[in-house]
């Protein structure tokens, strides 16, 4: 039986215990690289993009590692740029069907951004996995599941709020909560596969 969205992100929390101020380092230097790489006049926002995927892909390594109790690492921000065209190649594909799917309107794309929520996860867990493959194993950990992380990502929108009110400073603290919400759904969804095996 999957974890409840309270434990879940009981969790994140406890794997957050004594890591808060470095998370938020990493996450202000995750805004700062993104903001930056799209607001250059020559790059802009197309070839930001370059940059910008396998950095998301980082963020998420880093929370996960976290999760499963290494030490947060500002240096993991990058490791998509270790195998960069398998991480760049595929994550260019999630958010390319994202968009297609977002023309039919606004919610068929957002239940396929759910669909593809767990591909950077895959990437990191199987490195012999890319593009479509690694899409279509999201895709299937996630049938039926839907639901349950937009439900959790929801629960965060009174802390979001809250931040709101602190200028924008307090999501430097609410970012890595989410992405280690997001990162104990996988593990939980991922525990929960091996164990139907």
């Amino acid at each position: 039986m999957l974890t409840t969205n309270n434990e879940l992100r009981a969790a994140a929390r406890l794997s957050l215990t004594n890591k808060w101020g470095i998370s938020a380092v990493v996450a202000l230097v995750y805004i700062l690289i993104t903001a930056a790489t799209t607001s250059l006049p020559i790059v802009g926002t197309l070839g930001g993009i370059f940059l910008i995927l396998p950095l998301g892909y980082g963020v998420m390594v880093v929370f996960l590692k976290s999760f499963r109790g290494e030490e947060v690492e500002i240096g993991r921000l990058f490791d998509g740029f270790n195998d960069y065209w398998r991480i760049f190649g595929t994550m260019i594909l999630v958010y390319l069907y994202t968009f297609l799917w977002s023309l039919l309107l606004i919610i068929p794309g957002i239940i396929k951004s759910y669909s593809y929520g767990l591909t950077s996860y895959i990437l990191l867990d199987e490195p012999e996995l890319k593009y479509d493959a690694a899409i279509q194993k999201s895709m299937a950990m996630m049938r039926g599941n839907k639901m349950k992380l937009f439900l959790l990502d929801l629960s965060f929108i009174g802390w979001g709020l809250l931040c709101i009110l602190t200028l924008g400073i307090g999501f430097l603290w609410l970012s890595p909560y989410i992405y280690s919400a997001r990162a104990a759904f996988y593990q939980d969804l991922k525990k929960e596969a091996i164990a139907a095996c």
